[in-house]
């Protein structure tokens, strides 16, 4: 499905002992890859387009805003596809565990 894709390009702009923040480029048709990710996180959509979300049964279509961010908790599991003509953007802002 997604293996003759692109990848996407992850670039860690910051990471600490609280947070990772990832800016994440997307040229035209690529994909992130299956993962799972390992903590809750905050993405912020740079760029007002579609991207698709495949779950490992389905891809569905998720309409994004610039600016306008969204969380997820710890364990989703999935590929990002851009399957527009142009480049994609987002920050990925993924929250660390702490103790204390």
């Amino acid at each position: 499905m997604t293996k003759d894709r692109p990848a996407a390009i992850p670039t860690v702009q910051l990471e600490n002992d609280r947070v990772k923040v990832t800016e994440w480029r997307m040229p035209p048709g690529s994909h992130t890859g299956w993962h799972r990710h390992g903590m809750d996180y905050v993405v912020v959509p740079l760029v007002s387009a579609p991207l698709e979300v495949f779950d490992g049964k389905t891809t569905q279509r998720y309409d994004q805003k610039a600016g306008a961010s969204y969380a997820r908790l710890v364990g989703v599991e999935h590929d990002v596809i851009n399957p527009n003509d142009f480049e994609y953007s987002f920050i990925e802002i993924e929250l660390k565990a702490t103790v204390g």
